[in-house]
């Protein structure tokens, strides 16, 4: 039995910044016309910020981002990896994301 989408995507956050060229990381999901912040693990750093969409079919649902010297192509990996988990958790209803 696999662990549902929002575990997933802890996880996904929680190892990004457990690696050495990140120090944090963290999903915002698409909605409306703003950003809300989901899971997110370690010590924000924005001003070494990079950012990549979470694409799903043609749509963006989300943002995947990490603080640190992260490859963007590691995180466009990362992205493309959990664009379905972003779908499930796309749309909060406005209710913060318990992480």
């Amino acid at each position: 039995m696999s662990a549902d989408a929002d575990e997933q995507l802890r996880q996904t956050v929680a190892e990004l910044a457990a690696r050495a060229d990140c120090v944090w990381a963290g999903i915002y999901f698409v909605e409306e016309d703003s950003l809300v912040l989901g899971p997110e693990a370690g010590t924000p750093d924005p001003g070494r910020r990079t950012t990549v969409p979470v694409v799903w079919r043609d749509t963006r649902v989300a943002e995947l981002a990490a603080d640190g010297t992260v490859a963007q192509s590691d995180l466009e990996a990362v992205a493309e990896g959990i664009a379905d988990l972003c779908l499930v958790g796309w749309d909060t209803g406005g209710t913060v994301w318990e992480s």
